[in-house]
């Protein structure tokens, strides 16, 4: 059973004196409890908590040790208090003025130790803030290194040339039989280009159109170079006549431009377009017997400018610059066994991817030369 409060004094809650027996004690809380009871007092809400703290108040009193050591605290506490009053106004100042240092004294203590706590949180947001921003700093100095890595990325995948693809150096010839009635074989074809670069005579395909006995109309061909700088003379020469081929159309197997000769333009090596001709672009409708300059598209500056291993092309249409792999030499078509001489497995390997793409593309020919018939 928990005390009443401290400040409730239960002698004076009963209005008894320090000296009450028992039977005044009882007495006393039964008169006052039956004034303070809760069913009498049902719209009071304190009846309740009063009743309470009487029903405590004798339950105190009643107790002799718990009363005799409520009467020892009682008569200490009446005991300083006549002290006290007999003190002179001396003494009295004296106690109160040392009542109010201790005050001041915690006061002090208090605002000290809230502000040292105030400090080492101010210490910790300054540490916390310090670790954001070198976090910051570091994930700035990393995305920089990113950005700078991938820049310099950027500009070597620019630099590096991009691989030959396997019709890159394979042309489309197309022309009509009245103009050209010798073409009909892929020896006239050869004997019709080779003027630009050595061919892969081997892997010409001719389709005529309609096929015989019939009289043919129109041929097509693909015709694979083994450079392609022969290709690529030979496509810028279509249709002119100086170079043999009026009236021929002649363009890029796979409709269009190699990726390769996209990159020398870009690098600056080749120029906007070829002529395909046997002239210098510097000579070109120009009677002027001086020299030309030499350029990335002469074969002069390939021979003369650049360390190259190999002889010069004897072709007068090769316009390309030597930084190309040369093809000159093209390995046979495979036989039944992969062990050939002279023929590692990548340029095996590339020969068969030519050669299958020729036929895709010679069956897409056809197809629609038959569609068209």
């Amino acid at each position: 059973m928990s005390a009443p409060e401290e400040d409730v004094n239960p002698y004076e809650l009963l209005e008894l004196s320090i000296e009450a027996s028992e039977q005044e004690i009882r007495t006393a809380y039964r008169q006052r409890s039956l004034k303070v009871h809760p069913d009498r007092n049902r719209g009071n809400p304190d009846a309740a908590r009063k009743f309470h703290e009487l029903y405590q108040a004798q339950e105190l009193l009643l107790d002799p040790l718990r009363r005799m050591a409520l009467d020892a605290k009682l008569r200490l506490k009446e005991a300083r208090k006549a002290r006290f009053s007999q003190y002179d106004n001396k003494r009295k100042n004296l106690v109160e003025e040392l009542e109010e240092r201790e005050r001041a004294f915690k006061k002090v203590r208090t605002e000290t130790e809230a502000q040292k706590k105030e400090r080492w949180r101010e210490n910790e947001r300054i540490m916390e803030e310090g670790r954001r921003l070198r976090e910051d700093r570091e994930k700035e100095l990393q995305k920089k290194e990113r950005e700078r890595e991938e820049l310099g990325q950027s500009a070597r995948s620019e630099l590096e040339p991009p691989s030959l693809g396997p019709l890159d150096t394979t042309i489309r010839v197309k022309y009509t039989l009245t103009s050209h009635p010798t073409l009909t074989s892929a020896a006239s074809i050869s004997a019709l280009l080779i003027p630009f670069g050595a061919l892969d005579d081997s892997s010409i395909v001719l389709s005529l159109k309609p096929a015989p006995p019939k009289k043919p109309k129109r041929g097509t061909a693909l015709v694979p170079f083994k450079q392609i700088v022969g290709a690529f003379g030979a496509v810028g020469a279509s249709g002119r006549a100086e170079n043999g081929l009026a009236d021929i159309e002649v363009d890029w197997a796979e409709g269009k431009e190699p990726e390769l000769i996209g990159w020398l333009k870009k690098m600056g090596k080749l120029g906007g377009g070829s002529s395909g001709s046997s002239q210098k672009p510097e000579t070109i409708n120009s009677g002027a017997k001086a020299a030309p300059a030499q350029t990335p598209l002469s074969s002069d500056y390939k021979t003369t400018n650049l360390p190259h291993t190999q002889a010069p092309p004897t072709s007068t249409f090769s316009s390309f610059p030597s930084t190309f792999p040369d093809f000159d030499v093209t390995p046979q078509a495979p036989t039944a066994s992969t062990d050939v001489p002279g023929i590692d497995y990548e340029s095996m390997t590339l020969l068969r991817m030519r050669q299958a793409e020729r036929e895709r593309i010679e069956r897409e020919i056809r197809e629609q030369e038959a569609q068209e018939g």
